[in-house]
């Protein structure tokens, strides 16, 4: 069963979490339903392309208010397509909410103890994932690239959890909406690192389709890669959902020529107090 549930036309819910643990908020949005124009229709959350910062920021008023998350609990990355994974507090809160020379610096990633804080990444084809252990209320988020992918920053999120004293086999996670195997397709260079970080395992998350092109499935990838983190294969959910394919609910960098809005992947626990 697709663990991604479309709640409304704006986003996707963790269903299996939310349901289960109240108070926590988890998903990933569409593309529709906000007010941008042109390649970024219309509910376009990246303040890093080139839409209007008006209309961004707006879409983004627009979906904090269907998730019932207020903008100034919100905390963002610029996303360079590293493993660095930022640990914040409520001090932190509003950072890259609504102004992108704000967020994070060189920043994929966002684990968090506390309560009244949403951690938001930005997407268009890239592997959106999420962690939870509900014990002790921790939560994290990354964005993995290819190069964050075969950088480790699945394994690297892992091992923040482990430095708080949580044993990875009590770790949730979750890999969202992002491009399929057939809609990626990538050179030898690129298998050559997934084949370093893979070295032992039996399934190959790719096919070779033609001379040094290769179809990539860069969920499998990652899926692996938080197995051998310590994660268990029951604690990983994955979305069926391709950025590319599913051209009705998502922008894609690879589909639209690199031309085109972002979704946003989001998780936090939002406090009595929040709306």
């Amino acid at each position: 069963m697709e663990p991604f549930v479309l709640k409304e036309s704006k986003f996707f819910s963790i269903e299996d979490w939310t349901e289960k643990f109240p108070g926590l908020a988890a998903g990933f949005s569409t593309k529709n339903g906000g007010n941008s124009n042109g390649d970024y229709s219309s509910l376009n959350l990246g303040l890093h392309v080139n839409d209007s910062v008006q209309a961004v920021c707006g879409n983004r008023e627009i979906f904090s208010e269907s998730i019932g998350f207020p903008l100034p609990a919100w905390t963002g990355a610029e996303q360079t397509h590293e493993t660095f994974i930022r640990k914040v507090s409520k001090e932190d809160a509003g950072t890259g909410a609504l102004d992108y020379g704000q967020a994070f610096r060189r920043t994929d990633g966002f684990f968090t103890l506390e309560q009244g804080l949403l951690l938001t990444l930005c997407f268009a084809d890239c592997v959106p994932l999420y962690f939870t252990h509900p014990d002790s209320g921790a939560i994290g988020a990354a964005h993995a690239g290819w190069k964050g992918t075969v950088g480790g920053i699945a394994g690297n999120m892992t091992g923040v959890f482990k430095n708080e004293g949580i044993d990875p086999g009590e770790i949730l996670a979750a890999i969202g909406p992002s491009i399929c195997e057939k809609c990626y397709i990538v050179d030898s260079r690129v298998v050559n690192l997934v084949k370093n970080r893979l070295e032992d395992v039996d399934k190959k998350p790719y096919n070779q389709v033609k001379e040094n092109q290769y179809q990539l499935d860069l969920k499998e990838v990652n899926k692996q890669l938080l197995m051998k983190s310590g994660i268990r294969e029951e604690n990983i959910i994955v979305s069926g959902y391709c950025t590319s394919c599913q051209e009705e609910y998502f922008f894609s960098h690879r589909r639209d020529g690199g031309k085109t809005g972002r979704m946003m992947s989001y998780i936090g626990w939002k406090e009595a107090d929040c709306s």
